[in-house]
């Protein structure tokens, strides 16, 4: 399912944070923002996981209007992973699975069992049904983002919208989240802020400063030295992945400015 964003504004608060942005998400992709804190990605990730209204624009899907969708008709096609994803309460894994099929009961919106099943294969999806009876609360933040994940896929959405997935993630588990995100075959919007995780596992990216769209496409023709500059405020060299031969960055500061000279 494609995903298109036309010429979206949101305002927070009286203050306009996305201006006129467009992207697109073709049908299978996975698809990146990535830019500078508070440019607006994660305003822009929550218009179009329907927490927030647009002043202007539209998100669609296939061409059919999100926001004029019903609540449960949306989230039968949209599953989202916000930052702040967690819950304070310390249900069970399988119970926090178990809340990707409210969308699709009816009538006491009790689980039948198609509906367990489908939890099941999420979490075996994500190699977390050991975890079924555990209390969420006890486990790490990877089997967390597993959880939730698995959450997402019991929802059985066409589009999956993720924001800062891999936060608070070691290294292995960063990696393990994101293959996970690839190998679902949804169609991902996702936010990231490792620039070198987002030109490995990225088909395309968008570039967001200051709630515009200021450089789309692959990878590595997006994260250019003078892009990073000009956005992140710093000096990049390239060189290629020795197995997928992806991108990646090193950094340094741009060079100071000399102090004026004392008189």
């Amino acid at each position: 399912m494609r995903i298109d964003v036309e010429d979206l504004s949101v305002d927070v608060a009286g203050r306009r944070l996305v201006h006129d942005l467009t992207l697109r998400a073709d049908s299978g992709g996975l698809v990146g923002l990535v830019g500078p804190n508070g440019s607006g990605k994660s305003t822009l990730l929550r218009c179009v996981y329907r927490a927030l209204r647009p002043a202007a624009g539209a998100v669609r899907l296939d061409g059919a209007d999100l926001h004029a969708m019903d609540a449960r008709a949306g989230a039968r096609l949209l599953a989202a992973l916000p930052q702040e994803a967690g819950t304070e309460f310390d249900f069970t894994v399988a119970e926090i699975v178990a809340l990707g099929r409210l969308p699709h009961q009816r009538g006491s919106g009790r689980a039948g069992a198609a509906d367990t099943a489908v939890c099941e294969r999420a979490l075996a999806r994500v190699g977390a049904a050991h975890l079924a009876g555990r209390g969420f609360l006890s486990l790490s933040g990877g089997e967390k983002q597993r959880v939730l994940i698995a959450r997402a896929l019991a929802q059985e959405p066409k589009v999956l919208v993720l924001d800062e997935p891999t936060n608070h993630l070691d290294i292995a588990q960063q990696l393990e989240v994101l293959a996970l995100v690839r190998d679902s075959r949804l169609t991902v919007l996702t936010a990231l802020h490792d620039l070198n995780l987002a030109a490995v596992h990225c088909d395309a990216l968008h570039v967001i400063a200051e709630g515009r769209i200021v450089a789309s496409g692959p990878p590595y023709e997006v994260l250019t030295p003078e892009l990073l500059a000009d956005v992140f405020g710093v000096r990049a060299h390239r060189v290629r992945h020795p197995v997928s031969g992806a991108v990646q960055l090193l950094f340094d500061r741009l060079p100071q400015p000399a102090p004026p000279a004392s008189s």
